[in-house]
């Protein structure tokens, strides 16, 4: 539980600072490569600096904006990657729990079969216990007989017990 308590707490520090990173007030300036030549040459032509001090000066400007441009591309990137994971992680869930309730309704009218979760064999401990809640006694005390007669696992069938109580 340290695991994941750990994690936790760094996925929130990590949302925080890029909460902090998008919400403050961006001190940028979107000027093209031709307008910043353009200044420059024209600092040229009247004579406040050298021709080799102004191409140098553009080559940083170019090259620091590139910098930001790609660090806040990568800042946005990341945060679309977070809610992309999330709206995929919530919409297995919601297919998850409309399809355990359609099996249900189906049972009721005759059109399901009996069992109470949809491809239970393949599912893992974790995975059964999250359909456990919503499931009727008698529906519990099925899984239960099946649990015990093929794979008994422990776990699964204190949870079960669990949910009778």
């Amino acid at each position: 539980m340290a695991g994941t308590k750990a994690s936790r707490q760094q996925e929130e520090d990590e949302r925080s600072g890029l909460r902090d990173t998008l919400t403050r007030p961006l001190e940028l300036v979107l000027l093209s490569v031709e307008r910043i030549q353009e200044s420059v040459d024209e600092a040229v032509v009247r004579g406040r600096m050298t021709r080799e001090d102004a191409n140098d000066l553009v080559a940083e400007l170019v090259t620091r904006g590139r910098r930001t441009s790609r660090d806040l591309l990568g800042d946005v990137e990341q945060l679309l990657g977070r809610g992309r994971e999330q709206i995929e992680t919530a919409a297995g869930d919601a297919r998850r729990k409309a399809g355990d309730r359609a099996v249900r309704a189906g049972r009721v009218v005759g059109l399901q079969p009996a069992f109470p979760i949809d491809d239970y064999d393949d599912l893992t401990v974790a995975q059964v216990r999250q359909r456990l809640p919503g499931l009727t006694p008698a529906e519990l005390r099925k899984l239960r007989d099946h649990e015990r007669r093929n794979a008994n696992r422990k776990s699964v069938l204190a949870a079960v017990d669990k949910a009778l109580d």
